[in-house]
Formats: C-alpha cells, sequence, structure tokens
C-alpha cells in the first residue's frame, strides 16, 4: 500500500480494535516494512493520537485513551450498526439517549455514502421495536433534521399539529432540543408569531432546513449563560406554566424494589413501609410531584401492577374513580 493517507487510515483503524498489534502484524497487513509501520506510529502521534508501544518479542502497538479523543475511523459494518443503534434510540426517546446522541446521529448521517444511508434506513424499516405505551414514536431523520438545524443556526420551517389536531405552518429559528425520556422538545423562537415557543417533536411534520442562517438569540432567562442548560430550564418553565403540579400521595401494597422497577424515575422514589399491607406485609409510599398529565400518572400507577391506593391529590383520586367505573362498564358489555 504505497497511498500514504490511505495507508495511515487503514493502520488507525486496526489499532482503534481493542488488542496489541506486533509491528510485523501490521506491515504483512499494511503489505509495507516495519520500518514504514515505525514512521507511521510516528505520524499518527504527531497527528495526536496516543499509540503506546511495548518492547521485546511479543511486543507491539496500541491505542490508548488520551487528554482528547481523536476521531474515530469506523469500516462500513461498524458505522451501520452505530447509526442503527442511534437511530433507534432516539426514534423511541430511551431515557438516557439526550441531545449529544442526536447530535452524533447527525453528524454521522451526514457523512455516510449513499450506500450505507441505504443499508440504515432499511435496517430501520425492518425492524419492528416493542415499546411500553408510554412514549411517543418520532421519525429519526425529522430529530436528526432539527438538531443539524439548531447546530448549525440555520431557520426551519415544518408542520406541526396541536394537542387539539390543528394544523399550522411554522418557521422558527432552532435553539435547542431537549429529552425528557419520554419525549423530545424543540425550543425555538417562532417568527411569525415573534416569541418562543416550544415543540413536541412527534407533533412536527416534513421539517426543512431553509438555508437562511440567524444570529442565536438570548433565552428569556434571567443570568443564564446561553446553551442546554438554559434551554432545559427554560423547557421546565413553560411546562410548569402549562401543566399544574400534581403533589403525588400513593400507598402501594408491594415492596419497594418491586415498585421503582416499575415506575418512571420521573415521579419519584418510593420509600419502604415495613408492615403497611393489609396482612402485615412490606409496602411503600411514594410522595413527590410531577407536572404530567392525570392521565398519564393514572396509567403509569395502574402499570406497575399491585394494589395501591392514592391518598392525593383529590383531582387524581377523581380520575382513578371515573376511569375505574369506565373499565368496569367497559368489562360488563364485554360479557353481555
Amino acid at each position: 500500500m504505497t497511498d500514504t493517507p490511505a495507508r495511515l487510515l487503514k493502520l488507525l483503524s486496526l489499532l482503534q480494535t481493542p488488542r496489541e498489534w506486533p509491528g510485523g502484524e501490521l506491515a504483512e497487513r499494511l503489505d509495507v516494512s516495519p520500518r514504514t509501520v515505525r514512521r507511521d506510529i510516528d505520524r499518527l502521534r504527531e497527528l495526536g493520537y496516543p499509540v503506546e508501544a511495548s518492547r521485546g518479542s511479543l511486543g507491539g502497538y496500541r491505542l490508548v485513551a488520551g487528554a482528547a479523543m481523536p476521531p474515530l475511523v469506523l469500516d462500513d459494518e461498524e458505522a451501520v450498526a452505530i447509526a442503527v443503534g442511534l437511530r433507534a434510540g432516539a426514534g423511541h426517546a430511551i431515557e438516557g439517549v439526550d441531545e449529544a446522541s442526536v447530535r452524533a446521529l447527525a453528524k454521522l448521517e451526514q457523512v455516510l455514502p449513499s450506500r450505507l444511508r441505504h443499508r440504515v434506513s432499511a435496517l430501520q424499516n425492518a425492524t419492528v421495536p416493542l415499546t411500553r405505551g408510554d412514549g411517543a414514536t418520532i421519525d429519526p431523520q425529522a430529530l436528526t433534521t432539527l438538531a443539524s438545524a439548531a447546530t448549525g443556526q440555520e431557520a426551519l420551517r415544518f408542520s406541526y399539529r396541536s394537542g387539539d389536531g390543528t394544523e399550522t405552518k411554522r418557521q422558527v429559528e432552532p435553539y435547542r432540543l431537549v429529552s425528557t425520556g419520554r419525549r423530545w422538545y424543540l425550543v425555538a423562537y417562532d417568527l411569525l408569531r415573534a416569541d418562543w415557543r416550544t415543540f413536541r417533536v412527534d407533533r412536527v411534520s416534513e421539517p426543512f432546513a431553509t438555508g437562511a442562517r440567524f444570529a442565536a438569540r438570548p433565552l428569556p432567562m434571567e443570568g443564564g449563560e446561553g446553551g442546554a442548560g438554559d434551554a432545559a430550564r427554560y423547557f421546565a418553565r413553560s411546562m410548569a406554566g402549562r401543566q399544574p403540579e400534581l403533589r403525588l400521595d400513593v400507598r402501594f401494597r408491594a415492596p419497594a424494589e418491586f415498585v421503582a422497577a416499575r415506575l418512571p424515575p420521573t415521579l419519584g422514589v418510593p420509600e419502604p413501609e415495613p408492615g403497611s399491607g393489609p396482612a402485615g406485609e412490606d409496602g411503600c409510599r411514594l410522595r413527590s410531584s410531577s407536572t404530567d398529565s392525570l392521565e398519564w400518572v393514572a396509567l403509569r400507577l395502574a402499570l406497575v401492577d399491585c394494589e395501591f391506593a392514592v391518598q392525593g391529590p383529590p383531582q387524581l383520586v377523581a380520575y382513578l374513580e371515573s376511569l375505574g367505573a369506565r373499565l368496569t362498564r367497559a368489562a360488563s358489555h364485554g360479557k353481555g
């Protein structure tokens, strides 16, 4: 291999596998002399790649952790696997897959060759995910379009469906994406309404980057410095203004470990209450606050799959009574 840049990329790809490579094996793989391998190792070090060498008859080279992460070199299979994994996580708003993951997906898909983009799409379309039904499914391509526009400070156009089903056309300056674990939201400046807005990404359709660049506006936050932290605080404040806070007080007739494993972390952590069950068995109590809807909170409590009693708030008690009556009627009609 006489092409030096191509040889360096091939060498880097080999070194990024978790093993130590003897110099002779690297020379054979690259079809060069051991001396050329040594020179190429020195070039990689000059570029910032921390390549460590061990001496002796069994010695060799390996890439180690450095002060900063150097660019990765991926083969086709690795690139497809990462893109599919990031798409799956982003498309279902899995907790822990946040804005950084979406930015990584946007960067990866931007540089993927067309043949690999086709493979990623084919794999994604052929996969049916098993979801829990407590979060909205979104289009990963739409998510990466929003992320790329926000990063590149490029104006967006899209259609938006409100909670009552009304469709509107929006033109915005995207600021940040915010993940709640169940859903993705876009914080953006709405140009037609001349004000800041938050948009549920699962209600966004046909997002289109217009190519018009803009200078980032400061969020209406006191003492903010800009960035993801301010976007999260702005989003939390805007959501709190829309949805009244529910102060939950719920007793479960099951151990705290059982309940905690079935409750979303956003609803809080139940505390053990020994001997609180009807026969003196261990139970637990959940005392927390939530700005989620009554319907969603009621559903999540029921999905714990054990006996429970809601002490408050009163509106949740009333909703559960109404829901229970409807479910009872539905069951009785089924028997008829």
